[in-house]
């Protein structure tokens, strides 16, 4: 007969870190530690930056307001889900090298190089235009990441920045951008 506190969970309990953020684990993966420790790092700061875009999208779908509130707002959806499924490919990544990635707002917070936005609504060009520039952040990184991973023999990461940072973000300023073209809504004639 079993004991009945046996199905009591064990919730007080030491914490205890099991790896230190920026070491690696040795994996066999062909490719150098100074290789996989460059790649962790680069891909992190995307990681932030991937993290603090995917949440502006989030903030400025719900703060979205004008003529073009309801298009915009569907947009800025579906940019946030394709950012948020980044993050995820990022994150795996780094983690699938053998080292640690971000995971907390505080690390966001910490690390992004993209300026916080201010808690109020902002009207509509302001937001795209901070939108835009947080992608230029990403962009630039990515191409110089891609650059790093190839030369160091990281073909997995440069794929990724590659075909998924780089090939993700470039429709997104696209779509984005055209929205602030000055043009009106209707024809004076």
């Amino acid at each position: 007969m079993a004991k009945t506190d046996e199905a009591q969970p064990q919730y007080k309990i030491e914490y205890r870190e099991i790896q230190a953020f920026g070491t690696l684990k040795d994996l066999p993966l062909g490719l150098s530690d100074n290789a996989r420790k460059q790649s962790v790092s680069i891909l992190n700061q995307v990681l932030a930056d991937t993290m603090m875009l995917r949440d502006l999208y989030k903030k400025h779908h719900w703060q979205m307001s004008g003529a073009t509130f309801y298009q915009l707002h569907l947009l800025l959806d579906t940019h946030y889900e394709k950012q948020a499924e980044l993050v995820d490919m990022v994150a795996e990544r780094i983690q699938s090298l053998g080292g640690i990635s971000i995971a907390t707002p505080h690390d966001v917070a910490e690390m992004t190089r993209i300026p916080r936005p201010p808690r109020g609504r902002e009207d509509v060009p302001t937001m795209l235009a901070r939108l835009l520039e947080a992608h230029k952040i990403i962009l630039e990184q990515a191409h110089e990441g891609a650059k790093t991973a190839d030369e160091s023999g990281d073909d997995g990461t440069n794929d990724l920045l590659v075909s998924d940072i780089i090939r993700s973000n470039e429709p997104q300023v696209w779509f984005i951008g055209e929205h602030l073209a000055a043009t009106a809504l209707q024809r004076a004639d």
